[in-house]
């Protein structure tokens, strides 16, 4: 039954190029932001993996840049380290040769004074971002974090991992600035010579080695020797301190690559989940435009049908 009321046939062609033209809608915004799953409403269990995997790689990200700062600070300390430990092996060369009789101490010394400024100016000068890790408070936290990673486990807890660095006194702390003196090299020690017994430190301020007034008794003499020694083990516990701080270094390296690693593989979890395929897409939106033309030309002939009725009241 043909009815000029109700054109069935334009009703259908219209739902049908209404349908064509939201989904067209969708492939569009695919195409132009390369997501198939945008907000919640497109996929709601994708999106939020997706955010919250976003979430943990802005924190990942984060871990890489305290990591970054931390092997900044190990460096330099490093670096710092290693130079005061040549300048302490030129202060037991000197002590070596202050050994033999008849040398003119005196000017030995001068040499081992400004040796000793050296070191001073070495661990004071071993700064970054603030940090000092040669030089530092023993009455104060002597245990420095660095933050190395960010985890979730399968129930939703998060955890922050961390390198721990000693930097005190049993560490890699050369001078104590609490006054205590408990530093590797502000230790305060003592010896005994023809005058009587000595308290010395390696490169204290007030208390630093002074040879001097040695002469050749046999006394002096093994004072002297004793200083060898302490200069020796001081040597062999900066040693022991370069090596603890060498493998955080290396520890923070390799952790440093993991996480560059691990984001790269967030990134392409996530885009597994809400990155469109483009080639696909593209292929549907030739479709759907060829739909949509052919729907605009059905709905103009549906639309003609009341055109055939009006020819049948025409004489």
């Amino acid at each position: 039954m043909s009815s000029l009321n109700t054109n069935v046939a334009a009703m259908t062609a219209l739902q049908t190029l209404a349908q064509t033209n939201k989904e067209m809608l969708v492939t569009q915004n695919r195409v132009s932001t390369g997501l198939k799953v945008r907000d919640a409403s497109d996929n709601a269990a994708y999106w939020s993996i997706a955010t919250t995997m976003r979430s943990d790689r802005a924190a990942v990200s984060t871990v890489e840049d305290a990591l970054g700062l931390g092997a900044a600070t190990v460096e330099v300390a490093v670096t710092a380290l290693n130079s005061a430990i040549e300048t302490i092996t030129k202060i037991k060369a000197k002590l070596v040769a202050a050994r033999a009789p008849g040398l003119d101490r005196g000017k030995i010394q001068s040499e081992i004074a400004e040796l000793q400024a050296e070191l001073r100016n070495t661990a004071g000068s071993a700064v970054f971002s603030g940090e000092n890790w040669l030089q530092g408070d023993s009455t104060g936290p002597t245990v420095k974090t660095i933050v190395a990673s960010f985890s979730r486990d399968s129930s939703g807890s998060i955890s922050i991992g961390t390198i721990e660095v000693d930097i005190g006194p049993s560490g890699s702390m050369l001078f104590d600035t609490s006054g205590s003196a408990s530093g590797i090299l502000d230790t305060v020690d003592t010896y005994t010579i023809a005058s009587g017994t000595v308290s010395y430190s390696i490169a204290g301020v007030s208390t630093g080695i002074d040879i001097s007034s040695l002469t050749d008794d046999p006394t002096d003499l093994l004072g002297l020797e004793a200083m060898v020694d302490g200069v020796d083990a001081a040597l062999n516990t900066m040693t022991d301190a370069a090596t603890l701080l060498g493998a955080a270094k290396s520890r923070i390296s390799l952790q440093k690559d993991f996480v560059n690693k691990l984001m790269d593989s967030i990134d392409v979890g996530i885009g597994q989940l809400v990155d469109a395929d483009m080639n696909e897409e593209s292929t549907r939106l030739q479709a759907l435009q060829v739909r949509q033309q052919l729907g605009v030309q059905a709905l103009g002939i549906a639309n003609q049908s009341a055109q055939q009725i009006l020819r049948l009241f025409q004489g």
